[in-house]
């Protein structure tokens, strides 16, 4: 028995308007059976980065052979083609515009093309007319030599990899926001240890430096300490997070009220954050 086809959709349509359903509609007029699964529509608008950084740490938890629409910044240009891409066992859609560089930087993918079907469809909502499409021909078993030609190289997005200085610095940069206010940088687990090798550090950004990474929220506070004389409302962080990146965070954080790394330490996307050994 086949398995039923998956289709994620990841997009910075928002829930608002109409997009997300008529994308939704088109999967289902194609195929009477598959499951289309919400990664997220809440991506800045034309935020690449950040859509990259989501769907890296979502698709893996996919079965193989998932199929993954990313709607971020899609309009066809001379310098923006469309592209689909079998990476990991799963398969991606979207535009050439550095997004699918940051899942490539480690792992070759089994085959890319440029699809190029667009003389055969009219549309200026090409998530819905071309990419809905694409979807659909590989979830019936079609080959991705059938809708595009091959290609081996991909756009690249700035600020992807940290830059390491004289092995004894870290230079990296805050790539992505997410629900609580934290800050996640470009910095990984993996390249820490490498430079690091059990040398004191320092973190820094926006002025303010951390010597401590923790392992995860709750280390940061001292619990044999009665409840009203530990630190914990605004207690300041590192950590490594669940996706192993160096993040900065606020302990209990809520943006709405007691704040977070966002909105406490000013700490936004594309600022600075280093590390430096002794």
């Amino acid at each position: 028995m086949s398995m039923i086809p998956i289709i994620t959709l990841t997009t910075d349509f928002g829930l608002k308007d109409a997009s997300v359903a008529a994308v939704k509609g088109a999967i289902y007029s194609e195929l009477k059976e598959v499951l289309i699964v919400d990664i997220s529509h809440e991506i800045a608008p034309f935020h690449i980065s950040e859509a990259a950084y989501i769907i890296k740490n979502a698709y893996q938890a996919f079965p193989k052979g998932s199929i993954h629409i990313l709607g971020v910044d899609s309009e066809l240009t001379p310098e923006n083609e469309h592209i689909a891409v079998k990476l990991d066992g799963h398969y991606f859609i979207c535009a050439n515009n550095g997004i699918i560089s940051l899942l490539t930087n480690d792992r070759v993918p089994e085959k890319s093309v440029q699809i190029n079907i667009h003389d055969k469809v009219v549309t200026n909502f090409p998530v819905l007319d071309i990419f809905v499409q694409v979807a659909t021909h590989i979830a019936r078993g079609g080959k991705l030599g059938v809708i595009g030609k091959s290609i081996s190289s991909f756009r690249s997005l700035r600020n992807i990899e940290p830059v390491i200085k004289n092995n004894n610095e870290i230079i990296g940069s805050i790539i992505y926001i997410d629900n609580y206010g934290n800050a996640v940088s470009n910095i990984s687990k993996k390249i820490f240890k490498e430079i690091a090798k059990a040398r004191s550090f320092t973190i820094s950004s926006r002025g303010f430096q951390f010597n401590r990474i923790y392992r995860n929220y709750s280390d940061a506070i001292d619990f044999s300490l009665p409840k009203g004389s530990r630190e914990e409302e605004g207690k300041r962080l590192a950590l490594f997070n669940s996706s192993d990146y160096l993040e900065i965070s606020i302990y209990k954080s809520n943006p709405s009220t007691v704040g977070s790394a966002s909105s406490l330490l000013g700490l936004r996307v594309d600022d600075t954050i280093s590390i430096s050994f002794k």
